[in-house]
């Protein structure tokens, strides 16, 4: 850690491909372990060299990064590391004005994930893009908690399912060893699968998916299909985009107001869980909600879900909804939409220059908030 030697190990390579374990004690020791865990308030990142002789001579040497941290599901809790873990993201499209997709440069990746944590959130969701490793490095680097989303097909197709399963495949492989992932999403709102509920083929689709990324990687959680229509996955996601922070209160603040919203209600006009799927004690997670629009007036271009026309405005709503999250214990995590204005989507706390709608700080102590440890379980990262 640092400058601290924390692993020495030399060996033989007599293979083309060798694998190696290096472990040291664990002394059971909180302070000992949150200095060496990585996590977005300890984002601690272990350095390795990797140097090869040949006899005596120096042929090759690798420099990498490594972290230590579990990520999983127990009971309605997201954990990280062996503690609940509330999540706080933001939805994050990863579009630039001039070179859409593209980031313009490094220094662009590195300010998204700077401002996403000046917002005050601990985690992305990446909608519908897989980003630029570069940007999951600022993520390991800073300690942001990270959703990757497979981009959907257009429609449902044995064309475009072998493709989608090849590059979801290869974008895993390319992607595992980023300690900030910490979810895995090959589909979202029912994209490419639109006959969930009467075909079966979609819901096979989507089953296989779920199975085939715990199959590739058994470490971290899967969400099948977000924000409706489940029939496959780790933890429950819901898209609800109610503007009024008592309709989010009523619906989200106990587990068995939530048990209501998922048997009874269709926030986003869908079924939040297909009659086949097995519902066990799934963390349910609030995936995308706000999308709070800044238009200056009625005749300006531009969408969101609800819309206000001043910055004061923009800054009580979102304070009056997130005031209203976080003092629900029914979920574990929200995911707010969205982190810039993308285009006709006048929704970002940002412009989509990256120019703040409102002063940063205060953003940020609507978005931390302030939750009670005791109806928490006692959560370090809240």
């Amino acid at each position: 850690h640092g400058t601290h030697l924390i692993a020495d190990d030399r060996y033989a390579v007599a293979t083309q491909e060798l694998g190696r374990r290096i472990s040291f004690a664990d002394p059971g020791i909180d302070d000992w372990r949150n200095h060496f865990v990585w996590s977005p308030s300890h984002p601690t990142l272990v350095e390795a060299e990797l140097e090869l002789y040949v006899g005596e001579r120096h042929v090759d040497s690798v420099w990498s990064y490594t972290a230590l941290r579990s990520v999983g599901v127990q009971g309605n809790r997201f954990m990280l590391n062996g503690r609940p873990f509330f999540l706080k993201m933001v939805l994050d499209q990863g579009y630039w004005p001039d070179t859409h997709l593209a980031p313009p440069d490094v220094a662009a990746l590195r300010r998204d994930v700077e401002l996403t944590v000046a917002l005050g959130f601990n985690g992305v969701r990446k909608h519908q893009k897989l980003e630029d490793p570069r940007w999951l490095f600022f993520c390991d680097l800073y300690g942001v908690v990270v959703w990757v989303e497979m981009p959907s097909s257009y429609r449902f197709s044995s064309t475009a399912v072998q493709r989608l399963v090849a590059e979801w495949t290869e974008a895993i492989r390319r992607d595992v060893s980023h300690p900030c992932i910490c979810a895995w999403v090959p589909l979202n709102e029912s994209w490419g699968v639109p006959d969930l509920p009467t075909n079966p083929a979609h819901r096979d689709y989507v089953r296989a998916l779920y199975h085939l990324t715990k199959t590739i990687d058994p470490s971290r959680p899967v969400v099948g299909n977000d924000g409706w229509e489940h029939v496959a996955t780790d933890l429950i996601t819901i898209h609800d985009y109610a503007s009024n922070p008592v309709v989010l209160r009523e619906r989200y603040a106990t587990p068995e107001s939530v048990a209501r919203v998922l048997e009874r209600q269709q926030p986003g006009g869908r079924a939040l869980m297909l009659p086949e799927f097995s519902q066990g004690a799934q963390p349910v997670v609030l995936s995308e909600f706000g999308g709070i629009a800044m238009l200056s007036d009625r005749g300006e271009g531009g969408w969101g879900y609800s819309r206000v026309e001043k910055p004061e405005e923009l800054v009580v709503a979102y304070e009056g909804i997130l005031r209203a999250l976080h003092a629900c214990r029914g979920i574990a995590g929200f995911c707010y939409t969205q982190l810039t204005d993308t285009f006709q989507e006048k929704n970002g706390l940002l412009t989509m220059n990256r120019e703040p709608k409102f002063e940063l700080e205060r953003i940020a102590e609507a978005t931390r908030g302030k939750r009670k440890a005791v109806a928490m379980d006692v959560d370090p990262e809240v």
